[in-house]
C-alpha cells in the first residue's frame, strides 16, 4: 500500500495544494508554520478518520472556511483506492471509500495501516495513562475489528453507568438490579479487551527493546509494563468492592478504563530518570515497534510519518534511523524537517528513492 497522490483543501493552513508523491520517501522541508505537519497529518486523516494533531474535527477547517476536504489515491496490490475525508460545518464528517460512504467510521480503520512518529508524541510520557492506553488500543484496533468494537461498547456503557451513579446522587436514590444490568454488560466486554492488551505487550516488548537497543546502540536497558486491576480481581469482584467508592464520587472508579503502561529504563519511569534524548530515542522505538507489529499483523508495510521526528537527536541518530527504514522491510515513508541539509545528509546514503518538497 502506498500513496501515489495526495490533495488537500481548506485543510488548517494549506488552502489548496496537490501532491504527486514517491512510492518510497518522500521529504517536506521549509520554516516552521508553512504546512509541512499538515500534509502528513492528512494523510493520517485518510487513513485513520481523525486528524492526530487536533481531535476536534471543525478546528481542521481552514480559518474562515466553511470546510475541507482531503483526497488521497492509493496503491493496493495495483489496485487504487480512493479515500475521500470531507467536513462541512453544521454537517457530520463523511469518509468515502471509491464513491461509496461508510456507514461506520470503525469499518475503515486498518484498510490503511499507518504509524506517526512526532514531537508530539512526548504526550505519552509526560500526560496521563489514557494517552498511553489509547496507544496500545490504537495499534491493536488498526489489526482487529472485533476488539475495536468491543472497546466502542465498553465506552459507551461505561458513560451510562456513570451516568446512573450521578442520577442515584442528584435523586437521592438507589436501584441495585438496573446498575447491575450494567456491571454484567461492562464484564462481559472487558474480559476479552484486558486478555487481548495482555497477548498484545507479550508480543510487542521484545520488539520494542530491540528496535532500541538497534537505535541507542544498546547502551541502555528499556523495558514496558502493562498494569491492570484486572490482574488482581476479575472485574465483577472488583465492581462489587467498588460499590460505596462509586456512589460517592458517582463514576466507575475500577476497569479496564484505567489501565496504563509503564515507560521503563533501567527499572525507573523514563519521565524522572531518562534524558531529553533517551526519551526521544525511547519513542521513536515505541512507535517503530509499531510499526513492525502492524507489518506482521497485515503482511504489508505500514505508511510510515516522520514529522519533524529529529528534532532533539544528534546527526549520527538521525542517520541510523534513516538506515533503518532505508531496509527493505519499510515501505512508503514521509519526512519533515526544517532543516533541509538534515534531511540530504541524511539521505545520502539511501538506496531509495526520493523526493524532496520544499514548502
Amino acid at each position: 500500500m502506498f500513496l501515489r497522490q495526495l490533495t488537500l483543501t481548506q485543510y488548517k493552513n494549506i488552502d489548496s495544494r496537490t501532491f504527486e508523491l514517491n512510492p518510497k520517501i518522500n521529504c517536506f522541508v521549509g520554516d516552521n508554520g508553512v504546512g509541512k505537519s499538515t500534509v502528513l497529518d492528512a494523510i493520517y486523516h485518510l487513513a485513520l478518520g481523525k486528524s492526530y494533531f487536533n481531535p476536534i474535527a471543525l478546528q481542521n477547517i481552514q480559518f474562515g472556511e466553511d470546510f475541507f476536504v482531503l483526497e488521497g489515491r492509493f496503491e493496493k496490490e495495483k489496485r487504487e483506492e480512493k479515500i475521500i475525508c470531507s467536513l462541512k460545518k453544521g454537517q457530520r464528517k463523511i469518509v468515502k471509500r471509491n464513491g461509496k460512504v461508510y456507514e461506520k467510521l470503525a469499518d475503515h480503520i486498518g484498510l490503511i495501516p499507518t504509524v506517526i512518529i512526532s514531537p508530539s508524541d512526548q504526550d505519552l510520557i509526560s500526560e496521563g495513562s489514557s494517552t498511553r492506553r489509547k496507544f496500545i488500543d490504537g495499534v491493536i484496533g488498526q489489526t482487529d475489528k472485533v476488539f475495536l468494537q468491543q472497546l466502542i461498547e465498553y465506552s459507551k456503557i461505561l458513560s451510562q453507568r456513570n451516568a446512573l451513579l450521578k442520577y442515584f446522587a442528584i435523586n437521592q436514590t438507589f436501584d441495585p438490579d438496573t446498575l447491575e444490568i450494567y456491571n454484567e454488560q461492562l464484564v462481559e466486554r472487558s474480559g476479552p479487551i484486558f486478555e487481548k492488551r495482555q497477548r498484545f505487550m507479550e508480543a510487542f516488548i521484545p520488539i520494542f527493546k530491540s528496535r532500541y537497543q538497534e537505535i541507542s546502540g544498546q547502551k541502555e536497558q528499556v523495558s514496558l509494563e502493562y498494569e491492570s486491576q484486572l490482574k488482581e480481581a476479575t472485574h465483577q469482584e472488583l465492581l462489587k468492592s467498588s460499590l460505596g467508592k462509586d456512589r460517592m464520587i458517582q463514576y466507575t472508579s475500577i476497569g479496564i478504563h484505567k489501565d496504563d503502561v509503564l515507560f521503563l529504563k533501567d527499572d525507573q519511569p523514563i519521565k524522572k530518570f531518562g534524558s531529553q534524548g533517551q526519551q526521544k530515542t525511547f519513542l521513536i522505538a515505541l512507535k517503530l515497534a509499531q510499526f513492525d507489529f502492524l507489518k506482521s499483523q497485515t503482511g504489508g508495510a505500514p505508511i510510515l510519518l516522520l514529522d519533524d521526528a529529529f528534532d532533539k537527536l544528534d546527526q549520527k541518530r538521525v542517520s541510523q534511523i534513516i538506515a533503518l527504514v532505508d531496509q527493505n522491510d519499510f515501505g512508503q515513508i514521509f519526512i519533515t524537517d526544517t532543516h533541509e541539509e538534515r534531511t540530504l545528509s541524511a539521505l545520502e546514503n539511501v538506496n531509495a528513492s526520493y523526493e524532496i518538497f520544499k514548502l
